[in-house]
């Protein structure tokens, strides 16, 4: 668990990041925004989170039974499900972004840089999805050692990059937007590059992007009551972050979105 833990920890604290050099270099109205754009984005991952957890489940189970070709049929089930529910989402999320914004009353003044960060890291989602299968798929396995090593790539890669966005280039919600989905495709493309060199489960030839339903049922069945315990904890601190937006403004709204960073290290040693 003590690798988990560490993946969990720089997870967070490349969000920290963000806002840390955000806050920094552009002030209260972009912090704003990358606190706005980023928990409608943290909402989507905690309940693709959830579902992946389903998997890893599963897989652990088939590995202790010694049953390879149900551990790959659940693997290719679940990233074709999951990249499916990528595009899908990301098609709908540019269409609803603007709305779900005014709906959580973003102030006027973040507004834009709210919508810039929201639409980089929407786009970026099948990227964020990947990591996430594939460490699922990992901690199913036994490993949780890669998914750190992986997890330290893409947060490495953001730091550099939100100095040079944020800092050097004066780019605001919208620099670090590009730094935090930059780095998930990094990281995202060296683990498939490790896995394929390792004789992982999964070929990702297309011809192998299938899906079984009985996997997916058993999948769902075992991850959905994780996907909504996450989605209802992260809707209830979107419903508290709009009431500060109607109550507070912009600098209330900053305010709240640092001091979310620090609340969030207090959950991982029990999640992990």
């Amino acid at each position: 668990s003590l690798p988990f833990l560490a993946s969990n920890i720089i997870q967070s604290l490349y969000s920290v990041a963000d806002m840390l050099i955000v806050g920094r270099f552009s002030g209260t109205t972009s912090m704003s925004g990358v606190n706005l754009g980023s928990q409608v984005t943290l909402i989507l991952t905690n309940i693709v989170v959830g579902l992946c957890a389903g998997g890893t489940v599963l897989i652990a189970q088939y590995l202790g039974a010694k049953r390879r070709k149900d551990m790959q049929e659940t693997t290719a089930t679940l990233l074709t499900t999951l990249t499916i529910a990528a595009v899908a989402i990301t098609v709908l999320m540019l269409i609803l972004k603007k709305p779900i914004l005014h709906l959580i009353q973003t102030p006027a003044e973040s507004f834009a840089e709210a919508d810039r960060y929201l639409t980089v890291t929407v786009l970026g989602l099948i990227f964020i999805f990947g990591y996430n299968v594939f460490s699922a798929v990992m901690r199913g396995m036994g490993d949780s050692k890669r998914p750190l090593y992986f997890v330290l790539i893409a947060c490495i890669t953001n730091v550099i990059l939100d100095l040079v966005l944020v800092a050097g280039l004066k780019m605001g919600a919208l620099g670090a937007a590009i730094a935090t989905v930059f780095s998930q495709a990094v990281s995202m493309i060296t683990c498939i590059v490790v896995m394929i060199r390792n004789d992982f489960v999964f070929d990702f030839k297309p011809s192998s992007f299938i899906i079984k339903k009985e996997k997916a049922i058993k999948i769902l069945k075992l991850g959905t009551p994780t996907a909504i315990q996450n989605g209802v904890t992260s809707i209830s601190f979107m419903i508290i972050t709009t009431l500060v937006n109607i109550i507070g403004g912009v600098n209330a709204s900053a305010a709240v979105g640092v001091v979310a960073k620090f609340n969030s290290f207090a959950v991982l040693p029990a999640v992990a």
